[in-house]
């Protein structure tokens, strides 16, 4: 059919395609290590003494031969393949004697290259954190108007939600027998009080019909009940105008009036006229928009810039062009774990109501670090501020004119002291090689006659713009760091097997300690370690034979451990390895072919590495688990082995060496 032939033919010119960008591909990778590696043998060359150079030119030959893929093997013979990966191997000449990370360059070799280099400085550098947010109320300004006792709402002056009030003003009228009564007793207790005091002084002009002492007693005992009556009305929120005016009028009212104890706007209106209420029952929400909130997202690396107090400007959509102006009043403790971001809280004076809550802000905070990692902000240096009240700033101490709290140092809330504000060290933001919690970067050291080169590693600080803080690290001011041209410097450090950004730090991982089991059970596991680990040498020797007392001996092993003393979990997972370690004993004394042994062993090898993992062993030394990401056809492979020296028993003598320990398995402490 047409359409079959032409699908095949499209089928085919895709999978010739794909197999030129592999081979391009390929050639890339070579080319571009050959012309790096010819660049540093070139400056190595250009580096010799004469007489060594004399004596090169004249033999012709090279010091030692590499592979461009793997620069570990190093072979004197030239017709010698990588063990490898089979490449040819290419020539390496011997230069100076360099550092472990140091690479020399011609001066052509510097320049095709393009490598650039600029002082190392210590300066302010200024950082920009832009945040997004929103304006809300200002919590401390907003009141709930409630009813203080049971009654009827006979009139709400304030009808409609939005609506502006002012401190003082009637809000409700509310009818309410209670209130009744207690005008009643009030009335009553004002004239019982007032015909005492009248007496008392009536009594002080003539001579006295009673006991001297009766006639105070008398008036204390009308002024304490006027007293109770007056504040049992102020306990349901009668304002004192109020009660003085219940007081003069010769009748009690019926109702009462709820005044504003703020001015602001009505944000929630929750009843309607003509209700009836009890006690607590909200009427009004009252905000008070002459200062709001602006709350911001800051994100965990931004966190590093931001202080208590600092200043930050804003703008809103609805204004364009025009700018806000607040300070920190309140970073939240808590991370929210959904976004990673952390709230901040901005007090804002808005005097012309101009921001209304809900609105969208995006803010910015600028600072300035100094080298202790203080903020650097010249108007706080030396101040005294309010820890609730950022906005309250003073020349020495003294208590807050808010709250009335101490006021305290700036520098206790992470400012730099007057006279305190060093500049830190910083490098362009190109200079560092950042392999995860370490960096790396190039210096380029004076008084040589060629370009040489040498590596540190350091400790970034957070990134300010177009340049890193440097917290650590062998660099000082005036270093010439290398900019641009680093990952070149560093790819020819790894095709010389020195150390590079690549370079692992340390050794291996230091597994946990296992959970603790009998000593008992961990002595009778030692014959099981033993039986794997003399089949694992023998792998590793290519000795083929080995195969069938490997896989009696380890099934002997298994079968003598007595695990009667372990809990009942953990004796159902030793049952579990021990099945599978069986299981897998028998196959290893069937299999033919050395391909078969290394492939069962390679199950062996992760029950015994779960096992190691799980119950631990009572070596003397640790064990180590390595791996080959080689075996199986680049599947890659991991064993259990004694020593740090890697003893590869997937390919034996052909790789010996071809892997790494990832992890050490110290011996347990049993009880």
């Amino acid at each position: 059919m047409p359409w079959v032939s032409v699908w095949r033919e499209s089928s085919a010119m895709t999978e010739a395609n794909e197999k030129r960008r592999g081979t391009i591909a390929v050639l890339c990778a070579v080319a571009l290590a050959a012309f790096v590696f010819g660049a540093i043998s070139a400056s190595m060359a250009q580096r010799k003494p004469s007489g060594a150079a004399e004596q090169a030119a004249g033999s012709g030959k090279a010091e030692w031969y590499t592979c461009s893929m793997h620069p570990q093997i190093q072979l004197k013979d030239p017709k010698a393949k990588c063990p490898i990966c089979f490449m040819d191997l290419i020539s390496v000449s011997a230069g100076p004697q360099l550092g472990p990370r140091q690479a020399g360059f011609s001066h052509e070799a510097a320049k095709l290259a393009e490598i650039r280099s600029v002082p190392v400085e210590r300066r302010f550098v200024d950082h920009e954190v832009r945040l997004v947010g929103k304006v809300v109320y200002d919590e401390t300004r907003v009141k709930t108007i409630t009813a203080w006792v049971n009654g009827r709402l006979e009139r709400l002056y304030a009808d409609y939600t939005g609506i502006a009030v002012k401190a003082g003003e009637h809000l409700v009228r509310l009818y309410s027998p209670e209130i009744l009564v207690a005008e009643q007793e009030l009335q009553s207790a004002y004239r019982a009080a007032r015909e005492t005091r009248d007496t008392t002084a009536r009594t002080s002009r003539f001579e006295k019909s009673e006991p001297a002492d009766r006639t105070p007693a008398k008036l204390t005992q009308a002024e304490a009940i006027l007293e109770a009556a007056r504040k049992k009305l102020q306990l349901w929120g009668v304002q004192p105008e109020q009660i003085r005016q219940i007081e003069e009028s010769d009748k009690p009212a019926d109702t009462i009036e709820i005044l504003a104890p703020i001015g602001g706007i009505v944000i929630q209106k929750q009843a309607n006229q003509g209700m009836y209420v009890n006690t607590g029952t909200p009427i009004y929400t009252i905000a008070d928009l002459s200062r709001v909130w602006v709350t911001v997202e800051a994100y965990e690396s931004d966190l590093v810039w931001i202080r208590y107090g600092q200043t930050v400007t804003f703008e809103t959509r609805s204004l364009p062009g025009e700018t806000f102006s607040g300070r920190i009043a309140f970073i939240d403790p808590v991370l929210n774990p959904q976004t990673r971001t952390v709230r901040l809280r901005v007090n804002v004076e808005n005097p012309d109501f101009k921001l209304k809550p809900e609105m969208f802000v995006r803010a910015v905070v600028r600072s300035k670090l100094s080298r202790d990692g203080a903020v650097v902000e010249p108007e706080l240096a030396g101040k005294w501020i309010s820890p609730m009240h950022p906005e309250v700033v003073k020349d020495g101490p003294g208590n807050c004119d808010v709250c009335g709290m101490p006021l305290v140092r700036a520098e206790t809330l992470g400012y730099a002291g007057r006279g305190e504000e060093k500049p830190p060290l910083v490098i362009p933001a190109t200079a560092p090689l950042i392999t995860g919690a370490r960096a790396v970067v190039y210096l380029q050291l004076p008084g040589e006659a060629t370009p040489l080169f040498e590596g540190r590693t350091i400790r970034l600080g957070p990134r300010a713009g177009e340049y890193y803080i440097v917290r650590e690290g062998d660099l000082k001011e005036g270093d010439l760091v290398v900019t641009q041209g680093n990952f070149k410097i560093d790819s020819a450090l790894q095709i010389m097997a020195k150390e590079s950004m690549m370079s692992q730090e340390g050794g291996p991982v230091t597994a946990a300690p296992a959970a603790k089991v009998p000593v008992e059970f961990l002595a009778a596991l030692t014959p099981v370690y033993d039986a794997y680990l003399t089949y694992q040498t023998a792998l590793a020797a290519d000795k083929t034979d080995a195969h069938r007392t490997a896989a009696k001996a380890l099934r002997d092993a298994v079968a003598g451990v007595d695990a009667a003393r372990l809990p009942a979990s953990r004796s159902a997972d030793w049952k579990r390895f021990a099945g599978e370690l069986l299981t897998q004993a028998e196959r290893l004394g069937k299999a033919g072919t050395v391909a078969v042994q290394r492939e069962v062993f390679a199950v062996i090898s992760e029950q015994m590495l779960g096992l190691v993992a799980d119950f631990g062993h009572a070596g003397k030394e640790p064990l180590h688990r390595a791996h080959c990401p080689m075996a199986f056809d680049d599947r890659g492979a991991d064993w259990l082995q004694r020593g740090m020296e890697i003893v590869n028993p997937y390919f034996g003598s052909e790789m010996l060496r071809c892997g790494k320990v990832t992890r050490a398995y110290a011996p347990a402490e049993g009880k």
